[in-house]
């Protein structure tokens, strides 16, 4: 047999093995996708080009973050033992929720409601990064700080010095960031923290090799604690851009907690989880909560990709399925599934005043475009499409009738649904929720609502784009 021939047969016997390999990736696909456009999307793929599918099958197409160990609902003795020492001590500060939807929310992130707490409420850049960093300088025992982005930029300077002052004083600072988001964080950057004494772990290079191939599931959360009594939760991570110093976006909208009380707790536990999956290491940490005179309700709900359910989705869905009044629901991205879709169409068509605020610019031109194409699917109902004129929007909010109000990480898209480690406040604390609902009325003020002509009328190949889009949001 000749070279030609040779060369022949081990092509042919490679593409048959390839085929091989991509249809028991197909059953794996079938088994574990968790959308039925996803799987459709992967059979295909993997069907007609294995070569390629495959390994973006094993970064983009994993269901579940493997290894991720959870306190509340795994097998870490001590990390555990933590959580329900936790429970413990604030049992005195826990609430029974009055409705099916607390409780739901309680068990999907399996914490406490607690009253006791102080929320104080941060719009925009300035006012949360003084609020930052004027708590950062007080810490007198340990910072725990956690960011999806950190940019070696201005603020981000800024930010690097009060770090190392508070380590050089002798305050431990654990800093967790997420190495996709903050991609273009510098070597050097993280040197001066480690001369400092600062630890520094990223999200996902850490002990398990196989953990590598997880680069389609991001750590979004943004998390400061101070000494185990004070909480930063919310949208900004640390960049310029968060105080409107980029000159394309120019204005930055965007809202941040500050969170004192037992509510504190609940937050060091999520961070720790997400610290000991980084390095296997547990910090010692205060545990004992004080209640605030404010004696605000919180609670914290944790979701992700190692939750045994959509966690995120089934909020947003369950807010729509018992909102009696108004929903309103700012998101710098809109790509609902199904499910939360069929829900706000719902609400809409009985009356609950839903609307959606989103930003004018994009930043991300797949889901931006993704967007256009939920007009003829959300306008026709009754629901309420708004795009935000000063800047770009990037707050992530929802307010449900007058009993609830939430902040956090999570936005209306596929990645916070599936793909992202969130971290979201929610309170039914009445003074809090008007506080909300004024500022959400001042930001609808500065947004006009869009008419579905926008997207019918466009031309065919921006529709064909936005279409294009959509498919994607699987895995977006």
């Amino acid at each position: 047999m000749g070279d030609f021939e040779w060369l022949t047969l081990l092509t042919g016997g490679g593409l048959l093995l390839l085929h091989a390999i991509g249809l028991a990736h197909v059953v794996h696909a079938l088994m574990n996708v968790r959308t039925s456009q996803g799987t459709i999307a992967w059979i295909v793929s993997l069907l007609a080009a294995p070569w390629v599918a495959i390994p973006i099958y094993w970064i983009a197409g994993r269901r579940r973050f493997s290894g991720y160990v959870r306190a509340r609902r795994a097998e870490d003795e001590e990390l555990r033992k933590l959580a329900s020492d936790m429970h413990q001590r604030l049992r005195h500060f826990e609430l029974r929720p009055d409705d099916a939807f607390g409780v739901a929310a309680e068990y999907l992130g399996g914490l406490p409601f607690t009253r006791g707490n102080e929320i104080r409420l941060l719009i925009d850049g300035r006012e949360t990064f003084d609020a930052i960093f004027r708590s950062i300088a007080t810490a007198e025992d340990y910072l725990l700080v956690n960011f999806f982005i950190v940019k070696n930029d201005r603020v981000g300077n800024r930010f690097k010095d009060a770090l190392i002052e508070r380590a050089r004083a002798g305050v431990r600072v654990y800093f967790l960031f997420d190495e996709i988001g903050s991609h273009k964080l510098s070597g050097g950057y993280l040197a001066e923290l480690r001369q400092a004494g600062i630890s520094c772990r990223s999200f996902g290079a850490n002990r398990f090799w196989w953990s590598r191939l997880q680069l389609n599931f991001r750590n979004h959360r943004k998390i400061v604690v101070v000494d185990g009594r004070e909480a930063f939760v919310g949208g900004l991570n640390v960049g310029d851009e968060y105080l409107g110093r980029d000159e394309r976006f120019g204005a930055w909208r965007d809202t941040h907690l500050r969170l004192r009380g037992p509510s504190v707790q609940a937050i060091q536990l999520v961070f720790l989880e997400d610290w000991n999956w980084a390095n296997g290491l547990r910090p010692e940490l205060s545990w004992s909560g004080h209640p605030e005179t404010a004696d605000q309700t919180v609670a914290i709900l944790p979701t992700g990709p190692a939750d045994p359910a959509d966690s995120w989705q089934l909020v947003v869905a369950e807010a729509a399925n018992t909102a009696r009044d108004r929903l309103w629901i700012t998101s710098p991205y809109f790509v609902p599934d199904g499910g939360v879709l069929t829900a706000l169409q719902a609400a809409a068509i009985r009356g609950v005043d839903v609307r959606i605020l989103l930003p004018e610019k994009p930043d991300h031109l797949l889901v931006w475009l993704s967007a256009f194409s939920f007009y003829e699917e959300t306008i026709p109902f009754g629901i309420k499409l708004f795009r935000y004129q000063r800047g770009f929007l990037h707050q992530k909010v929802m307010l449900v009738d007058r009993r609830l109000a939430f902040v956090g990480t999570a936005n209306l898209d596929n990645r916070s649904f599936r793909l992202n480690f969130e971290l979201t406040a929610l309170s039914t604390d009445a003074a809090f929720i008007d506080e909300v609902t004024h500022m959400l009325e001042i930001d609808f003020q500065q947004a006009r609502e869009v008419r579905t002509g926008e997207f019918t009328k466009r031309s065919f190949g921006f529709r064909l784009a936005c279409r294009i889009a959509r498919l994607m949001a699987p895995v977006q």
